[in-house]
């Protein structure tokens, strides 16, 4: 009997454990993005992995670990690469998910389209307002975009 309560004070440490400590983590997961025109992702954290892949400014990366000076992370397709920390910075930027994204001259469907972005475009975020979000293209170009556009 002791044996199978102090078998049930473990599972229930252990379950804490992973509620307050583990999951707030993931919750919590550090949001980067690209500061450089073309970025190169890695199969692992060194310059000696293999490119697999490159990106631009304001590509926007979730982190999943850090290993020295690289970030492996996975983005808005669930793909996972690595990057060297001096090609990333905290600056809040967003990625088109859907085609045909329309960008409009005020935060709202009233307003002018003032220009149209394929899937997978990243923007700088400037400001938001409710559900739209002001963002800039790396070619300087701005807008607003509705929130459930982007990544």
């Amino acid at each position: 009997m002791a044996f199978l309560q102090l078998k049930k004070s473990v599972v229930f440490v252990l379950f804490f454990s992973v509620l307050f400590f583990i999951l707030p983590v993931a919750v919590h997961a550090e949001r980067l993005s690209v500061t450089v025109p073309k970025a190169n992702i890695r199969s692992g954290p060194g310059s000696e992995y293999d490119i697999i892949w490159q990106v631009g400014y304001y590509y926007p990366l979730q982190v999943v670990k850090k290993s020295g000076s690289w970030c492996q992370f996975s983005d808005y397709e669930g793909d996972t690469g690595w990057i060297n920390r001096q090609l990333i910075s905290s600056t809040p930027t967003v990625i088109t998910v859907k085609d045909k994204c329309n960008i409009r001259s005020g935060p709202g469907t009233g307003n002018q389209v003032v220009f149209t972005a394929d899937r997978g475009v990243a923007f700088k975020i400037i400001a938001k307002k409710d559900t739209w979000i002001k963002v800039q293209h790396p070619d300087g170009d701005l807008g607003w975009i509705y929130q459930s556009l982007v990544w």
